[in-house]
């Protein structure tokens, strides 16, 4: 009986509904099989702010499996019901709309790992695998030879683009990691590592201008703008008194403006960071999601995608940022107003897009000697959702509209 009525149901499906709401099983991996449906070349509509996010699929058996093997929550869906969905959706007096995803994007990890570097505490590639969701990682060698060109999408990890190594340097990785910097930047020609990384973020600004996704995180999102304003200016990071921000070129910066760069001696690298270094510090204070019309602000509506819309805040070498150093035409996504801590920001750049997200790991354990974080354990987590809206985020073929 339960086959015969399977297979009642299989022959009367027109679509695979996903849900993304509490109903879901595992969030992070619904992202996945939305994924893998795009490389299989079949299209997926992203059901704004409809139960949570949904993902709406036309019926094949090849996602049905992979829904399956997963373990994600899905229903089969007849053709009246997904148009009694679609007709609510485009009801003007609802907050709902349809984003229609149509290539899998490419996705580059800029990550230093390597056979001497373990870099996977990093949490773009920590659910990345989790949701299998391919990617390459690529470094400053790749990067300045324009491989840049072939992927649609790329992550900054926690990286130091001032050439400073991180300021505080703690762990042998991050010694080894130092010294291989170096050795690159004389055998690429570079007179410091801090000439490196300025070359690095103009080719990763000129791929975004140029209509890719850049996505940054920690201390990547600071120290790029940081690097970015510096140009030019002879300022010299490792001796700095706290006294060369009027060299500071600020137009040309993605997210931030009129900040001040810290001492060498500190172990932050500007105002920036509206908390610190705190990745030996728990938090129990959150940060709150800004709902966007989802007919309107489509970008920044995918952006915030979620089942939750108070998210626990999270540590890290840039925990935060300073909200009243966030550029006038930066959308702010995510916020703990009460602090004054911005936490999720987004912006245009020519054709492109960028997006920064403060903090390390959404469901880290503070501290450095921390176990990398275990995903399985976390399936629901709304931090890592939002990275995961990124992902997707080139998928996407509706154009914002403004207000």
């Amino acid at each position: 009986m339960i086959t015969f009525v399977f297979l009642a149901q299989l022959s009367f499906a027109n679509s695979i509904f996903i849900p993304m709401d509490d109903s879901q099983r595992d969030h992070l991996k619904a992202y996945g099989v939305a994924y893998y449906t795009l490389k299989e070349g079949q299209p997926v509509d992203w059901l704004l702010n409809y139960r949570g996010g949904s993902f709406l699929i036309p019926f094949n058996n090849n996602v049905l499996s992979e829904c399956k093997v997963r373990g994600i929550s899905y229903e089969l869906i007849s053709a009246t019901k997904t148009n009694s969905i679609l007709t609510e959706i485009a009801r003007p007096d609802v907050n709902l709309n349809i984003v229609r995803l149509e290539t899998a994007p490419r996705v580059a990890v800029y990550s230093p790992k390597n056979e001497l570097i373990n870099d996977e505490g990093d949490a773009v590639m920590l659910v990345l695998d989790y949701a299998e969701i391919p990617y390459t990682i690529i470094y400053d060698e790749e990067i300045l030879k324009d491989e840049l060109a072939r992927f649609d999408w790329l992550h900054l990890h926690h990286e130091d683009f001032t050439g400073q190594h991180g300021r505080f340097l703690r762990r042998e990785s991050a010694i080894i990691q130092a010294k291989i910097q170096e050795e690159t930047a004389i055998r690429l020609g570079f007179a410091s590592v801090t000439d490196m990384k300025l070359a690095v973020a103009k080719r990763i600004k000129a791929f975004t201008a140029g209509g890719g996704y850049l996505f940054a995180m920690c201390s990547g999102a600071e120290t790029f703008d940081i690097a970015l304003a510096a140009e030019g200016s002879g300022i010299s990071f490792k001796d700095l008194s706290g006294d060369e921000d009027a060299a500071l070129d600020y137009s040309k910066t993605l997210a931030f403006e009129n900040f001040s760069l810290e001492p060498a001696a500190s172990r932050k690298f500007s105002d920036i960071n509206a908390l610190g270094p705190d990745f030996f510090q728990s938090s129990a204070s959150y940060f709150q999601l800004f709902q966007f019309s989802a007919k309107w602000d489509i970008v920044p509506s995918l952006l915030t995608q979620n089942h939750e819309h108070v998210i626990k805040e999270f540590s890290g070498q840039t925990s935060s940022f300073n909200a009243t150093l966030v550029k006038p035409n930066a959308w702010v996504l995510g916020e703990n107003r009460n602090a004054g801590r911005t936490r999720y920001l987004y912006g245009e750049l020519g054709r492109g897009h960028w997006t920064y997200y403060s903090g390390h790991d959404p469901e880290g354990m503070p501290g450095w000697r921390r176990a990398n974080t275990d995903l399985s354990m976390h399936p629901h987590s709304p931090g890592y959702r939002l990275i995961l809206n990124n992902v997707l985020f080139p998928s996407a073929k509706k154009k914002k509209q403004k207000t």
